[in-house]
């Protein structure tokens, strides 16, 4: 992942960085793996994302 800062504007390109990460998922990633997650809670929380994305599959439709 690469942005370039124009003209000083450092702010900005780090909003946009930060943008990029979300959107990819990453910020989620890295705040997941700060700490430890037990078993069970990862196995919640994966079932709870398969809901989520099978729901908003079945929207589209």
């Amino acid at each position: 992942m690469e942005i370039k800062v124009h003209d000083n504007q450092v702010d900005k390109a780090l909003k946009t960085l930060k943008m990029k990460m979300a959107k990819d998922g990453l910020l989620k990633d890295f705040k997941r793996h700060t700490y430890y997650e037990k078993p069970s809670v990862k196995k919640k929380r994966k079932q709870a994302e398969a809901r989520k994305k099978k729901a908003k599959a079945m929207r589209k439709r």
